[in-house]
């Protein structure tokens, strides 16, 4: 077994940080996680990787990402941004179904922002085999 020295515990302490994590909340980068749906990159594989993909582009204020995982039939024509919004986390509460083997899927969540938090059950289905944000239920 090698012998640490000072030095080497050192080394150690001062590793370099690690990238930030995704603003879905898992520990991947945004480049990595989400923002590969942003760009086109693949679709998201079960209703909660959408959701939180989904709250990511909130977060970046991607509104053509927003209408492209948005039903067709409860699409609206815009998003609009409230310019004083910084969303800060998501939190997963349940799942229901939604996953690879699925048509339809809720995911309830709890978004925060600066002075207070969106609690939602929102519902998904697939579409041409991709996930898509139907409606949800906000719980006020």
């Amino acid at each position: 077994m090698p012998r640490r020295t000072p030095q080497s515990r050192n080394q150690r302490r001062s590793a370099p940080a690690r990238n930030p994590s995704c603003p879905c909340g898992l520990a991947e980068t945004y480049e990595k996680c989400c923002g590969r749906f942003h760009r086109g990159q693949g679709a998201a594989l079960t209703a909660e990787a959408l959701m939180r993909s989904r709250y990511c582009a909130f977060v970046k204020r991607d509104e053509a990402y927003l209408l492209r995982t948005w039903h067709p039939r409860t699409r609206p024509t815009r998003v609009e941004f409230d310019p004083g919004m910084r969303w800060t986390g998501l939190e997963i509460l349940a799942t229901g179904e939604g996953t690879a083997f699925h048509t339809t899927g809720t995911v309830t969540f709890r978004a925060s922002y600066t002075g207070g938090s969106l609690h939602e059950r929102s519902r998904f289905e697939r579409v041409d085999g991709a996930w898509v944000y139907v409606d949800g239920d906000i719980d006020e």
